[in-house]
Parts: structure tokens; sequence; C-alpha cells
């Protein structure tokens, strides 16, 4: 008999220093049980860059933490757009290992798997037009969005649903009444967009700063 989907715990008017707090304390626990590198996988976008600015200045051995973008866009590193540019910047000189990502590699499991989510209801840069399936056979895909965001017209690279399912914990951040709104009607199953396949296949505690 199959598990039933995990039902999201939400949090309102989380400070980015709570959402911190929350996310060291899962990585210290599973830092605590491990005896090797755990890994994260992180967004990009403007919400989670200060809680990564807080993140660092924290105690978390981070020479043991793996950093994997959920997803980025097909730039050089030093491109404005670079989402993996920006949180080497920030991560590295706390001692976090940041892998770039690119077509071939093989996700780790990650201790959480952490989230935006679009106003379309898009994760990682799994847009609706990319149609992705919860039994995707690749971790990583090249995707072009439809349509293409004005302020970020690139390709992008991505975690698929698999990946993504992949991990201890789900962890979503983010603001604003409609966000939430889109958010708990995919968590009932009332849609059919990336957010929705995500979580109707979860079985790993899900949470979300909103």
């Amino acid at each position: 008999m199959p598990c039933p989907m995990s039902q999201p715990t939400i949090i309102a008017g989380a400070s980015d220093s709570a959402v911190a707090d929350w996310i060291a304390g899962r990585l210290e626990t599973a830092l605590a049980t491990s005896e090797g590198t755990i890994a994260i996988t992180v967004p990009g976008g403007s919400t989670p860059f200060p809680i990564f600015a807080e993140l660092a200045q924290g105690p978390l051995d981070w020479s043991r933490i793996a950093v994997w973008p959920g997803d980025d866009r097909v730039v050089p590193e030093d491109h404005p757009a670079s989402n993996v540019g920006r949180i080497r910047a920030l991560l590295e000189p706390a001692g976090a290992q940041v892998t770039a990502l690119r077509e071939g590699l093989v996700p780790p499991h990650f201790a959480v798997a952490w989230l935006g989510m679009g106003a379309d209801g898009h994760i990682a840069s799994l847009f609706p037009n990319t149609d992705p399936q919860v039994d995707d056979a690749l971790l990583l895909r090249r995707l072009t969005p439809d349509p293409l965001p004005p302020e970020a017209p690139f390709d992008r690279i991505s975690l698929t649903i698999p990946a993504l399912l992949d991990s201890d914990a789900l962890l979503f951040v983010m603001r604003g009444a409609e966000k939430q709104a889109l958010f708990e009607a995919a968590a009932r199953g009332e849609n059919d967009l990336p957010i929705a396949r995500l979580l109707g296949a979860a079985r790993q505690p899900v949470t979300c700063f909103a």
C-alpha cells in the first residue's frame, strides 16, 4: 500500500533569521548523524540570499556541506544572472563546497531540498511548459522556459522532480498571499502545476515559510 503524501507545515510571517535557524538545525542534525559530507540544494532569486548571509555567519561546519543550486541559468558564472556565482560568493568563504550544475552530473541525496515557487507554480526551472514528470529518467535537464522570463531570458539547467524528492526534507520559502494560496491549492491537489506534482509525490516532511 503506497504511503500517503506529506501534508505541508505552513509557517506564516517568519523572518529570514527564523528560516536560517530552521535550516541550520536540519543541517546540524544531518551532520551529527553522518560521518562524511552532507548536501543541500538551494534556490536562486532574491529571497534566499539574505538567508544565505545569515547561515554563512553561523557555526555550521561548512567544510562538510555540499551546496547544489536547484537550477541555474545557462550563463557564465561571472554573469549577474548566474545562481552558482552568487552562491559561491556567499558560501565558499565560509567553507562550503558549491557545485555548478552541468549535464551528466549525478546529484547526491540531499539533507534538505530548499525551493522557491514562481507565481505560475514552477519549481527550480521546471516551468509548466516543460511538463515535469515525477518518474523522469533524468536527474538533471537542460530546459527552455516558455515564455522566457524577461528578467532572465536564458535556457536553464535544473534538477528534476526525482532528484528533488531524493531528500530528507522539502523546504519552501516564498513571500506573498497569492503564492501561499497557490501552494495550498497545489497541496490539496487542485491543480496540475509542477509544484502540485512534486507535493503529490512527496513522502518526506514538507515545510513552507510563507
